[in-house]
């Protein structure tokens, strides 16, 4: 049995919710998370509150949360807990607050997305990146980068597995250790999810290449075992698939959820390290952020 690596993704799930949920509920939700065994885990952004207001209170979540994080031992590793950052003010922020072991850069191939989103050209945004690999090597975090668009894009742009590849490779020779591949639009297929992860997998086979996909719910199974089939070992995901995918312009396009990803990996005879058991009062607590703050209906 393979073990798959599950990176748990509650900013993502709250970062574009239309009420603030409070700070306390953030970090009850993120002890329960440890609590149930949760060991990789998506949880705060050092963006603008002024774009992002729900990630505004990232260093007091991070302050209130560490205290009860269990430390590293001879048989035990402390969490990995991931903050984005878009530029160098939220790398400043997120090396100066305390439990933040990872830091997680998007990095697009899309010049129009790129634009959009950090106003940054191709060379600005590769720079940022080689100065993330210095800076959080010397400080010693992790690093994992997210190339966004990695499964086309709905822009009028060149797009094609060739230019993934040679994204791939460039990290490859800054010796970035993690990467995942974002379907951002969510419109990826099976097949094309297994064919550009198999044909770029070989090209850096020192990457840890992870997925991270947006789907409609009854399309999430063949997606998930799509990128397992062909050699995918870390997935993103979000208990009940909660986080839309805006692009998508579809409603029901959202995070890959949890439990998906859970029923698929051991379905295709991986283990993805989560006993299901620990999951339903996880499932209440997602829950209740969707009808309390994202006015949206439960999902059993």
């Amino acid at each position: 049995m393979e073990t798959v690596k599950l990176v748990e993704c509650p900013r993502d799930a709250w970062q574009g919710l239309p009420d603030f949920i409070p700070t306390e509920y953030k970090v009850a939700y993120l002890q329960a998370l440890i609590t149930a065994g949760f060991k990789h885990i998506d949880a705060v952004s050092f963006v603008s509150p002024k774009h992002v207001k729900q990630m505004s209170d990232s260093e007091e979540v991070m302050r209130q949360l560490v205290p009860s994080m269990p430390a590293s031992s001879a048989d035990h590793h402390a969490p990995e807990i991931i903050g984005i950052v878009v530029n160098e003010k939220g790398l400043e922020r997120a090396l100066a607050t305390p439990g933040v072991t990872t830091i997680g850069y998007p990095y697009s191939i899309s010049a129009y997305f790129r634009r959009a989103n950090a106003n940054m050209t191709r060379a600005e945004s590769r720079w940022l990146v080689e100065k993330l690999k210095k800076e959080t090597a010397a400080a010693k975090r992790g690093l994992v980068i997210y190339v966004s668009m990695a499964f086309g894009n709905p822009y009028d742009e060149p797009w094609g597995p060739e230019i993934v590849a040679e994204t791939l490779e460039w990290l490859k020779d800054i010796r970035i250790n993690t990467v995942s591949l974002a379907d951002t639009v969510g419109t990826a297929s099976p097949q094309l999810i297994a064919d550009l992860y198999r044909g770029v997998r070989d090209h850096v086979a020192s990457i840890e290449l992870g997925v991270h996909l947006h789907s409609r719910p009854e399309n999430a199974e063949e997606k998930i075992l799509a990128a397992y089939e062909a050699g995918c070992r870390r997935f993103d995901s979000a208990l009940t698939g909660l986080g839309g995918c805006p692009f998508a312009g579809d409603t029901l396009v959202g995070n890959i959820a949890t439990e998906d990803v859970l029923a698929a990996v051991r379905k295709a005879g991986g283990d993805p390290g989560i006993d299901s058991a620990v999951l339903p009062p996880l499932l209440q607590m997602t829950n209740e952020i969707r009808s309390k703050y994202a006015h949206a209906p439960m999902v059993q």
